[in-house]
C-alpha cells in the first residue's frame, strides 16, 4: 500500500514537473519570437555587432549579414560608432577584428568603430559592452545580432545595467526549418541556463 502510495505521488511529481517545464519553454519561446520580430532602432550612442564565425579573416555569411544591417543603421545616422564584438574564431583572428576591418572597407571611419577582441560568449560580451559604455560614456546601445538571440542579449545586458535596444538582422528569403528549430532550442536552454546560474 504504502509503496503504491510512494508511486503515484512520484508520478504525480513527473507530471507536474513535465507541465511546469513545457510551460517554462512556451514562455521562453513567444520571448524570443517576440523580440525576433521586432525592430527597436532608435537613435543611440553606438551599434554593437555580436560576432559570429569568421573564416580565415572574412565574416561568415550569418556574422556579414549581421555586420550589413548594423551599417545601415550606422548610415541612417542612429548611432555615431560602432562595436564589433567578438574572440578568437580558431585561427589567427578574432571575430571582433574581422568585423572592424569589414566595417572600414565599406567606408565607416577607424575612429568610429570599437572592437572588442577577447569575448567567448553572450554572456562575456555583454559584461565587456558594459565596461566599454562606462568607458566611453554610453548611455543607450543598439543590439545587432540574429533574431533568436536578441531576447537572451536584452536580459543579459539589461542584468549588466545596459539600456539597450535590440534590431535583428533580416531573416533569410529561404529558411532551413532544421536549423532554426536548433537554434530556438539552443536559446531556450542557454537562457534558462543563464536564469539558473548554471553557467
Amino acid at each position: 500500500m504504502r509503496r503504491r502510495w510512494v508511486l503515484r505521488a512520484m508520478g504525480m511529481f513527473v507530471v507536474i514537473l513535465l507541465a511546469c517545464s513545457a510551460a517554462w519553454c512556451h514562455w521562453v519561446y513567444t520571448q524570443i519570437e517576440s523580440y525576433a520580430d521586432r525592430d527597436q532602432a532608435a537613435p543611440s550612442d553606438a551599434i554593437c555587432v555580436f560576432g559570429a564565425a569568421e573564416y580565415d579573416g572574412r565574416p561568415s555569411p550569418v556574422y556579414r549579414a549581421r555586420l550589413d544591417h548594423a551599417l545601415e543603421l550606422y548610415r541612417l545616422d542612429m548611432a555615431p560608432l560602432m562595436i564589433t564584438l567578438g574572440g578568437p574564431g580558431g585561427d589567427q583572428y578574432t571575430e571582433g577584428s574581422v568585423g572592424r576591418h569589414y566595417l572600414e572597407s565599406k567606408g565607416v571611419p577607424e575612429q568610429n568603430i570599437i572592437a572588442e577582441t577577447e569575448s567567448r560568449d553572450t554572456e562575456e560580451a555583454a559584461r565587456r559592452i558594459a565596461v566599454i559604455a562606462r568607458v566611453n560614456g554610453l548611455h543607450r546601445l543598439i543590439i545587432v545580432s540574429d533574431g533568436t538571440h536578441l531576447f537572451r542579449i536584452h536580459a543579459i545586458c539589461a542584468a549588466e545595467g545596459l539600456d539597450v535596444l535590440t534590431s535583428p538582422r533580416p531573416r533569410p528569403a529561404v529558411e532551413d526549418r532544421t536549423l532554426e528549430a536548433q537554434r530556438l532550442a539552443h536559446e531556450i536552454l542557454s537562457y534558462t541556463a543563464w536564469r539558473m546560474h548554471l553557467h
